[in-house]
């Protein structure tokens, strides 16, 4: 699927790019609400150098996301790439 993106300043203090947030969607291992948090999603995939990351964005429309923050994967979410 395409997506549209915004991006928050936010997204881009771990250090990922706008091409790893891109890469991660085309990627993603798993997509679904954060926290049952209403309109938080949490998306991991890869980033462009094959790094596990996770990103945290809200659905702003039907292809449209708004991403507010992207790191590599804590721990805690790692089984998800077949990694402990």
């Amino acid at each position: 699927m395409d997506y549209e993106f915004y991006f928050r300043k936010s997204a881009f203090e771990h250090h990922l790019t706008e091409a790893d947030i891109r890469h991660a969607f085309k990627t993603c291992r798993y997509m679904g609400l954060y926290d049952e948090r209403d309109n938080v999603f949490i998306l991991l995939g890869f980033d462009t150098k094959a790094n596990p990351v996770e990103i945290l964005y809200n659905a702003i429309g039907e292809n449209s996301v708004n991403v507010f923050h992207a790191m590599p994967c804590r721990s805690q979410f790692l089984s998800q790439f077949g990694e402990d």
